[in-house]
């Protein structure tokens, strides 16, 4: 085979794999080899520059920054639509529909209805099979040229696929599946919508809290800030996704057959979406024709109770006649077309009454407003509670006790007061003002000039001591279980427990007198004692606790800033808590990982004289305070992966993350938290998140679980 026929070979089976993983959500093969064929094209390439071309998916994104974006007139205008909100409105818009087409009452109308997916318009124009142009609805008639951001979204072909549906080969043609031939049909446009999905939603605003930065509002403005983001490779890096639905041809005809239609054989919308997959392009795959009224709002009623379970949010489903012919008797408004309608879900936002502001105090003292309301069902549960930031954040939005408010479910998760309804607020309101004192123990909350947060220093707080203790004993630390949050509030309340250590003094008598909480079948709760089989549980793995690994009980601590990553490098650099109490700041800031911040923050803590008071318990207590000796590293790398930086990510069905971890690590290896281009490889499971994504950016070698085994029992040979 020829540099060029491999080359072509090789982006018709990359865009194929892009298809089933990023549009068919169906992959066929492991991510380390699909970036093998993304390196081996790359190399080709770089040795045959000539071979080079625009639809090459090595090409998806420039490094060329946009200086801005330029207008561009759609091929035809992009409508909105109308809305139709009850079945009473579904079934006028089909008597208006019957009407139009001068049908008999009895007749019956045939209806595509598919998702409303709740995201950006776009429109993609494809020449002789080429993307050549992308852009935004903007005012309907014109929008933005967004194409190099556009061409980042892997579920966008760069080429349509001009072979038979599954033919890899693109060199044979169907006439059932071709591109049309005549001269001015080989230019089309097709809409679409892109959006964000809930997975890439949830990454974006983890990091973007990890980066001190405010969290997107929702997925849909998460992707129109995406789109008009100037710089491609951050577009890239979004995980943005698209689904297209209409096919227009450059004469300005949709989905319609007249003579210079893009396909002249296309009767139905349902046609068209088939025409529009067989070529490639990703469509929403729940869409259903539906004959008659009837069928039509069983389709939607189904929607709106399932809508959850997709990984992508919808706001509705759009309806549309099926025959194309009938489309063009029933013609447009100015604003809207005749023959289709959006039905819109109830509303995921709503209001109601913010019978209070009060504040939660977490492990670390940090203290957080959240709103007390009167119930109200939003988003598919009744919620009676809300997250409200922080103080700053409520004097932003000017939000009062006694207010009402606009209440959404962000993410259709987490309850979020969007902002007061300013002309129904009481006219005794105030302003509210965050307490001066721990509502816990009393104590005088301190800021800090650099945070927004309001903090009880007070280590004793009994707030602390249960949201720490719960920390303690989650399965990420100590790993007690059975030791949990009801539990853990009886042994405070009752004053049996003042510190962590006073848990490994704690007797199955102790606990099983305690209570436990139920829900009968009729919905009411009830008490009954813990028990003394279910105490003896407890006991038993508070006992096995004592001998766990050392990073578990320093992360466990509850450490400022120390995650699992940083106390899995203490435990390894110093061996022991002896050693680690001893360590100088800049002791600290040496060790690999722990930067000035950290290392701060553990001499703060060990500090504390009460920290101190707590370790020497804990060692009283038995619990194991170093690495034992057998399993310390010895100075300088050794083993076959020595010196190599590898990432885990996502699940692994055959290990834990930790086993995985300890794994590498045996053989000379370190596991560090994020992606660079000094990490070895990253070793994905399933759902892998961003990682991976960066480390495709950086061409970092990605192994999947079987890869990984490999890899393991080759080095321990």
């Amino acid at each position: 085979m020829t540099p060029a026929d491999r080359i072509q070979n090789l982006r018709v089976l990359i865009r194929h794999h892009e298809e089933r993983y990023y549009v068919l959500d169906a992959p066929e093969i492991a991510d380390g080899e699909f970036d093998a064929l993304m390196r081996e094209l790359a190399e080709l390439e770089a040795a045959h520059p000539d071979f080079t071309t625009a639809d090459s998916p090595t090409q998806r994104v420039g490094g060329r920054v946009a200086s801005g974006f330029s207008t561009v007139e759609h091929a035809e205008p992009m409508l909105s639509l109308d809305n139709a909100y009850s079945d009473d409105e579904l079934r006028a818009f089909d008597d208006r529909v019957r009407r139009g087409l001068g049908a008999d009452e009895g007749l019956v109308i045939d209806y595509v209805a598919e998702l409303k997916i709740d995201g950006v318009g776009v429109a993609l124009t494809y020449g002789d099979g080429l993307l050549v142009r992308g852009t935004t609805r903007g005012d309907g008639t014109r929008g933005e040229d967004v194409t190099s951001n556009l061409r980042t979204i892997r579920a966008i072909p760069l080429r349509v696929r001009r072979g038979p549906r599954g033919d890899l080969s693109e060199r044979r043609w169907s006439d059932g599946h071709a591109l049309p031939a005549r001269a001015g049909n080989s230019r089309f446009e097709v809409r679409g919508e892109v959006f964000l999905p809930r997975k890439a939603f949830d990454r974006s605003n983890a990091q973007r809290e990890k980066d001190g930065e405010a969290p997107f509002v929702n997925p849909r403005n998460a992707a129109a800030g995406a789109l008009r983001n100037l710089e491609p490779a951050l577009v890239a890096s979004r995980g943005l996704s698209v689904f297209v639905y209409q096919l227009v041809s450059d004469a300005g005809r949709s989905s319609a057959p007249p003579d210079n239609a893009v396909r002249d054989d296309l009767i139905t919308h349902a046609d068209t979406l088939a025409q529009l997959r067989d070529w490639g392009l990703p469509v929403e795959p729940h869409w259903r024709r539906c004959s008659g009224i009837d069928e039509l709002i069983g389709f939607c009623r189904d929607w709106a109770k399932a809508r959850r379970t997709l990984n992508f949010d919808i706001d509705g489903v759009v309806i549309k006649v099926d025959r194309l012919d009938d489309r063009r008797l029933l013609g447009t408004t100015s604003k809207s077309p005749r023959w289709a309608i959006a039905f819109k879900f109830p509303a995921e936002q709503t209001t109601t009454r913010l019978k209070a502001i009060e504040v939660n105090v977490g492990r670390t003292g940090a203290v957080t407003p959240f709103a007390v309301l009167e119930p109200v069902f939003v988003g598919g549960s009744t919620v009676s509670m809300a997250t409200l930031h922080n103080s700053d954040d409520i004097a932003r939005k000017d939000i009062r006790e006694g207010d009402w408010v606009v209440l959404e479910k962000a993410g259709d998760v987490i309850p979020r007061v969007v902002g007061p309804i300013v002309s129904r607020r009481p006219p005794t309101s105030a302003p509210w003002e965050m307490p001066s004192d721990c509502p816990r123990c009393g104590a005088t909350l301190q800021r800090a000039d650099n945070e927004v947060v309001w903090r009880c220093e007070n280590t004793s707080c009994g707030a602390r001591l249960q949201r720490g203790l719960e920390h303690f004993a989650s399965r990420s630390a100590m790993n007690i279980e059975g030791l949990g949050e009801s539990l853990i509030a009886q042994l405070i309340t009752r004053r049996m427990v003042t510190d962590y250590a006073d848990v490994y003094g704690l007797s199955g008598d102790a606990i099983a007198a305690l209570t436990t909480t139920s829900t009968q079948s009729d919905g009411r709760e009830s008490e009954r004692r813990f028990g003394e089989k279910n105490a003896t549980k407890v006991v038993a793995q508070i006992d096995r606790s004592r001998t766990n690994d050392l990073w578990r009980l320093i992360f466990g601590l509850g450490i400022r800033h120390i995650g699992q990553r940083a106390a899995q490098v203490l435990a390894d650099a110093f061996g022991s808590i002896d050693a680690l109490r001893d360590a100088s700041a800049e002791q600290l800031e040496a060790t690999p990982e722990i930067g000035p911040v950290l290392a701060a923050a553990v001499r703060g803590w060990i500090g504390e004289p009460q920290n101190q008071r707590l370790l020497r318990r804990l060692v009283a207590a038995g619990v194991r305070m170093e690495v034992p000796a057998e399993q310390r590293r010895q100075p300088g790398p050794q083993g076959p992966l020595a010196g190599r930086a590898y990432v885990v990510t996502g699940t692994l069905a055959s290990m834990t993350r930790d086993a995985a971890t300890a794994a590498i690590e045996r053989l000379g290896g370190k596991v560090v938290g994020s992606v660079s281009r000094k990490t070895a490889a990253v070793v994905a499971g399933s759902d892998p998140g961003s990682k991976t994504e960066r480390a495709r950016a950086l061409g970092v070698v990605i192994l999947d679980e079987t890869a990984f085994l490999a890899l393991i029992k080759e080095s321990t040979l």
